[in-house]
């Protein structure tokens, strides 16, 4: 048989996870890191690292419990790993004996923790031996139980007194699959009709939104080379309906920190527009040059600061601003769970900083009567209304029109207003329209 047939031996996927975590520890993100992993070994390896991640706060208090002096990092990474893997009793990916001799596998076949083997055994079968007693005494720690770090709960239990259990509970789940049609070249109940037809379950959401039952590949979602559907969440999907929402017909927009152009592509495919796509990152750019491509829709893209104005604005002012600002990223956790262990307490001020800061150089550049939508997909006040409420109150040709405010992930809050029938899930976000004042 060919070898590119055979299984892969579940130790080489637990060595590529623990290289995957010590990364992230490192401070590089899970894509960065995935990245280099082997092609056969990558779909493996991120399932089992985003499983990883979601009980690492678990993982590493009960290494310290094992083990009382910090082992070196790869050690320790790979210890985290197959405590994080074996913790959920019921519903862990391998049998516990399995893991534990592929872990202690994995080990011999490293050379840099082959003198380790021997204590990765010991600390795992002892876990194994005391799994409830190690776990009760893990229970009081808040990093352990609620999986986020202790920073990251005190915001939550600042910001959300009322959700913040729900938004830890939620955040530990993957999230769902949602789908936007493009309506140009083709309606959304026909496409929800040929899912159903190839044997994919789903359900509409939104006048161009599907949520699947199930995540598929996207190769395997009819005509998804042709541009008929891509993939993005509920909430963000609510972005380009809203800034042309009550018959707003604008003529030239801007999307500021643009990539990898989903809203772009969204406003394209609701209207004839004349976009201008802006994004810091070059390499970034090209991905908004290929989803538009694949689309079948046109945007002038930029590589620039958004901030720099003088290098790439022409004076003309824009009838509309979309402004997805780089923000901590707190309500995607479910679905870059490394999100939670890279971010620093100190990040969510001086992300608030640079939003406010675009805010500042961006509102000029539209035109009286115009309008700005402001997002972030992030649950932390400080991102969102604590930022617009600041922005309104230095900005009197500013008003705030009918928004859907902070969107809590899942549905740990009844939304309100213009967004009422979002009763489905969806990930955190903040959504403010601001409206510019004629004279």
């Amino acid at each position: 048989m060919n070898s590119k047939h055979q299984p892969i031996a579940l130790w080489r996927q637990l060595q590529a996870v623990s290289s995957v975590l010590q990364a992230i520890l490192a401070g590089r993100s899970a894509t960065a890191a995935i990245e280099t992993v082997q092609a056969e070994l990558r779909p493996g390896v991120q399932s089992l690292s985003f499983y990883a991640l979601r009980y690492f706060g678990r993982a590493q208090a009960l290494r310290k419990l094992l083990a009382t002096r910090t082992p070196p990092a790869g050690v320790e990474a790979l210890l985290c790993t197959a405590l994080a893997l074996l913790w959920q009793r019921e519903a862990a990916p391998y049998d516990a004996f399995t893991l534990v001799n592929q872990a202690v596998e994995c080990a011999k076949k490293t050379p840099s923790m082959r003198p380790h083997a021997s204590f990765i055994n010991a600390c795992l079968r002892r876990f194994l031996r005391e799994r409830d007693s190690l776990s009760s005494q893990t229970n009081a720690d808040p990093v352990a139980h609620w999986n986020h770090p202790a920073w990251w709960i005190a915001q939550l239990q600042t910001d959300w007194p009322q959700h913040w259990e729900c938004i830890l509970q939620v955040n530990e789940k993957q999230a769902p699959m949602a789908l936007r049609v493009n309506t140009r070249r083709i309606a959304t109940d026909a496409y929800l009709t040929l899912l159903h037809q190839t044997g994919i379950n789903a359900k509409r959401i939104n006048p161009w939104g599907i949520e699947l039952t199930v995540a598929q590949p996207v190769q395997q979602l009819p005509g998804f080379a042709d541009g008929w559907v891509s993939v993005q969440d509920a909430a963000a999907q609510l972005a380009a309906g809203l800034l042309l929402s009550n018959g707003f017909m604008p003529r030239r927009v801007l999307d500021a920190c643009a990539a990898p152009g989903g809203k772009t592509a969204h406003l394209l495919e609701l209207a004839e527009l004349e976009v201008t796509a802006l994004d810091i990152d070059s390499k970034r750019c090209q991905r908004i040059h290929e989803n538009l491509q694949r689309l079948g829709v046109h945007a002038h893209v930029l590589a620039a600061d958004a901030c720099d104005t003088a290098t790439w604005f022409n004076g003309e002012p824009f009838d509309a601003i979309l402004l997805d600002a780089p923000c901590t990223g707190s309500g995607v956790v479910r679905r870059h769970p490394d999100i939670r262990w890279l971010r620093r307490a100190s990040d969510v001020a001086q992300l608030a900083q640079n939003q406010a800061r675009l805010l500042h150089s961006l509102w000029p550049l539209l035109k009286p009567g115009g309008r700005l939508l402001y997002c972030t997909c992030s649950v932390f006040r400080a991102e969102g209304i604590a930022q617009i409420e600041a922005f309104l109150a230095h900005n009197t040709n500013a008003a705030l029109l009918p928004s859907p405010g902070h969107l809590l992930p899942g549905q740990c809050a009844t939304t309100q207003g213009i967004v009422d029938n979002l009763a489905h899930d969806h990930d955190g976000f903040y959504y403010a329209l601001l409206e510019k004042s004629a004279h």
